[in-house]
């Protein structure tokens, strides 16, 4: 894909109701400009999908799409077959409807868990010990952001955790040292919360009072992995809605999590 591919893919993608946000593809075609990927016919593109490399060991999938008119014609299925010869011999993973999972099991994807969307309005709160991320913090947040979920991301995180107009990054120190945080980025409709890393309920509900100072009444969405049940009740909890659940599916050896609560970064790219 071009850049302008890339953008129109999203646009497909907000018709679908994916809600991208709104200053996502130059941070997703950063990560890897070769990891995106289009089918044309008659000089239209009819599918896209992307497999971002994402380490040595690790690849993820996402932006699997394709126009109506071109379905069930096998371009997509060839498009998915072309991709992910791109990730070698990574491990791939993905978010991935369920009503799929049984193609994802033919080209070898095995389900590892869910991830479920919760949605709705965020309560204020002082959000003590909270800040805005400096510079300086990029490399201990980018390694909580690889134990919470298993893998490394660097050229996502380095991009997502740069300040832009519509992304935030929020830090929880103790005595001064981070030991959680969240990026809260402003999408075409609402606000997405993710990553999200803490230690415990706590702090990961100190850092959402903090994130609701930004997003004042509109609505948050927030994706989490079934190993953050404690942060899944509490959004119940504060009123968010579950909307919907994806297949977390892997190809290959899946990451181990760690400890803690984690919020998913991005569906497309893990």
């Amino acid at each position: 894909m071009t850049r302008a591919d890339l953008g129109r893919a999203l646009d497909w993608a907000a018709e679908e109701g994916w809600n991208p946000g709104l200053e996502d593809l130059e941070v997703f075609h950063a990560t890897d400009p070769s990891g995106f990927f289009c089918a044309e016919l008659g000089g239209k593109m009819a599918a896209a999908i992307s497999v971002v490399n994402h380490s040595p060991t690790l690849a993820f999938l996402g932006l699997y799409l394709c126009a109506p008119a071109y379905r069930g014609q096998g371009i997509a299925h060839a498009l998915w077959l072309h991709a992910l010869r791109h990730a070698g011999d990574r491990t791939v993973g993905l978010d991935g409807v369920p009503a799929q999972q049984e193609n994802y099991r033919k080209s070898g994807f095995v389900l590892a868990g869910q991830t479920r969307r919760y949605a709705g309005r965020l309560h204020a709160g002082h959000g003590k010990g909270v800040t805005s991320a400096s510079a300086a913090d990029h490399p201990l947040l980018m390694e909580l952001e690889r134990r919470a979920c298993g893998y490394a991301k660097p050229a996502f995180c380095a991009a997502w955790l740069e300040p832009a107009q519509s992304r935030y990054t929020l830090v929880h120190r103790i005595n001064g040292a981070p030991d959680g945080f969240l990026t809260l980025r402003r999408c075409r409709e609402g606000w997405k919360i993710g990553p999200l890393c803490a230690p415990d309920l706590q702090v990961a509900s100190t850092l959402l009072e903090a994130a609701a100072q930004h997003t004042e009444d509109e609505p948050v969405m927030i994706d989490l992995p079934q190993g953050s049940a404690p942060l899944a009740a509490h959004c119940l909890e504060m009123g968010l809605e579950q909307m919907f659940h994806t297949a977390r599916m892997y190809r290959g050896p899946a990451p181990l999590p760690g400890p803690g609560l984690h919020a998913v970064a991005t569906l497309e790219l893990g």
